[in-house]
């Protein structure tokens, strides 16, 4: 049975439950860290990390076997209904090989971005298990809320809180290409997906909506990164397309070709909707949260929305 058959929620996120924090990619300011942690206690949550977070080797926070420790213990606390990363980088599929042999018995809530799509994507196609494209600790929650640079309230209130229904996102995007469809939403950062090709968790993109962002990409290796999906068949089944800002990532000098042609000659002719510079993942607009996993309705006309069709947590048992 695969993980779209039979995917696995985790509880939603109440006041009072305790949030495990990891770092399994690059190291953070430690100022932002303590910033991100009391937005998420403004919010009602309780707080729990363990010392090997501030532990740091190199552009790394902290060795594999630091990494690793930490974030099976997170996945194992079972006084921790969610893990939050403090922020993306590198660094976090070196954790993959090892994390084969941790039990994924009990869903959590994952919310992460950036480097943490590979984590995403494994605990996705090894495990089946819901997780949470969205701000971390120290990006986008050190910001707060509704603001440049910070996160979205009503999406992630709705991703990680709502456990009977669905809703809908105002993407903010514009409509690349028109058209609606309703398939699962997965992807995460463009090149950490193509980084999951010929591994045992390479992402099965049949049937997806595929949520596709980056950032300090120049338009050709955006192409590039494209082009090696495509050949891979991972375009061939999908059922559309979320493209977010891709920050940084101007032709030189500001004139040519733009990420934004890049994106359209790929997509312009298969017959699926494309909605262009969406605020996930790298922007500077108040990031949104959206659930991978779960199914969902692209629309790209006068409005570009994501209707999620069903709750991505499961509804706890009385």
């Amino acid at each position: 049975m695969t993980p779209r058959q039979n995917p696995r929620k985790p509880l939603p996120l109440r006041p009072g439950d305790t949030v495990r924090l990891v770092a399994p990619s690059s190291p953070f300011e430690r100022e932002t860290f303590d910033l991100g942690i009391q937005e998420i206690e403004r919010l009602g949550f309780r707080v729990a990390y363990s010392a090997r977070i501030f532990e740091r080797d190199g552009y790394f926070a902290g060795t594999p076997t630091e990494r690793v420790a930490d974030f099976a213990e997170a996945l194992s606390d079972a006084d921790a209904r969610a893990i939050f990363c403090v922020r993306g980088g590198y660094g976090a599929g070196e954790l993959l090989d090892a994390l084969q042999t941790v039990p994924l018995n009990v869903p959590k809530i994952l919310l992460g971005l950036s480097d943490v799509t590979v984590l995403h994507i494994f605990l996705w196609q090894s495990a089946g298990w819901v997780t949470f494209y969205g701000p971390g600790v120290a990006v986008g929650l050190a910001a707060g809320a509704n603001v440049p640079g910070g996160y979205e309230a009503a999406s992630l209130q709705n991703a990680l809180g709502n456990a009977r229904s669905g809703w809908t996102i105002d993407l903010t995007g514009e409509p690349l290409v028109a058209g609606s469809a309703e398939g699962v939403v997965l992807g995460g950062c463009l090149t950490l997906v193509e980084s999951t090709l010929g591994t045992p968790w390479e992402l099965d993109t049949n049937g997806a909506i595929l949520l596709l962002e980056d950032l300090g990409m120049k338009p050709f290796q955006v192409d590039r990164s494209l082009l090696h999906l495509r050949q891979a068949g991972k375009f061939a089944g999908i059922r559309g397309v979320i493209f977010g800002d891709f920050p940084g990532c101007e032709p030189p000098g500001g004139k040519g070709v733009t990420v934004r042609d890049v994106c359209l000659r790929h997509f312009g002719d298969l017959g699926i909707p494309v909605v262009w510079k969406a605020a996930i993942g790298h922007t500077s607009r108040p990031m949104l949260t959206v659930p991978l996993g779960v199914p969902a309705k692209i629309h790209a006309g006068a409005e570009t929305q994501l209707t999620i069709l069903e709750s991505a947590c499961a509804e706890p048992a009385e």
